[in-house]
């Protein structure tokens, strides 16, 4: 299969490898380049947060492990990203998709807990529109949401939004757990005790549910929002 560019578009450090780390590890692994961009990169309302440059250090050993490049990084306020300007949202995300030409993106449910995540998802939404405006990027094949544990399933029902549906399931194999596992325990204070859902033993069952509800040894399951079906008559 031809080389394909992916881009990852989430709200702060370490949400990639929560929602899409597996996938990212077995993608790079076949050749396929993956990289994300990082609304809040600088997450200065984080509790706990370490200092700047061990921050840096810790996104970048856990961009290495998945297989990812270096993550394009914004500097939107963390927690408050219902402050911004939409539009700045979005052309962020837009260039973003020409500097990595992606015609793959994977981002944050709308429904998610978390209102950053919120916004980013339909910044990256609008963005993904990119290609009807201009002949520089390549036509979008797919666009999917990814969960993030302890945001994306602690969404509560009335929030306007439908919930996270799985329809779509990669295979990421133990090996892809494992590895997402150790990019995770690179981000100092991030990982929690079980049966917190960002503890070791709760993202290891998650990734063995959704391998059982599509037949797969371990798997990280996403909810699509457009995919281009030409390749079935291709």
């Amino acid at each position: 299969m031809k080389p394909e560019n992916v881009l990852v578009v989430v709200a702060h450090p370490d949400d990639d490898i929560l929602g899409f780390g597996g996938t990212a590890h077995h993608l790079t692994q076949h050749g396929h380049h993956v990289r994300a961009a990082i609304l809040c990169g600088e997450v200065t309302a984080r509790n706990r947060r370490p200092g700047d440059d061990d921050l840096a250090a810790d996104m970048r050993r856990a961009t290495e492990l998945v297989g990812m490049q270096q993550p394009i990084l914004g500097g939107f306020p963390n927690i408050r990203m219902n402050t911004v300007d939409h539009l700045e949202l979005v052309q962020f995300v837009e260039a973003a998709i020409v500097e990595t030409q992606a015609s793959r993106i994977f981002t944050l449910h709308p429904a998610d807990l978390n209102d950053d995540h919120r916004q980013v998802s339909l910044a990256a939404q609008a963005a993904a529109r990119l290609a009807q405006r201009r002949d520089d990027v390549p036509p979008l094949k797919s666009l999917h949401f990814m969960e993030v544990p302890s945001s994306t399933d602690w969404s509560f029902r009335g929030s306007g939004t439908d919930a996270f549906v799985p329809d779509a399931f990669f295979e990421i194999g133990e090996e892809g757990v494992s590895r997402k596992l150790e990019a995770l325990e690179c981000y100092r204070d991030v990982m929690r005790d079980f049966p917190h859902p960002r503890s070791p033993e709760a993202i290891r069952g998650l990734a063995a549910v959704r391998g059982g509800q599509s037949g797969l040894r371990h798997a990280e399951a996403f909810q699509t929002a457009h995919l281009d079906l030409g390749f079935l008559i291709a």
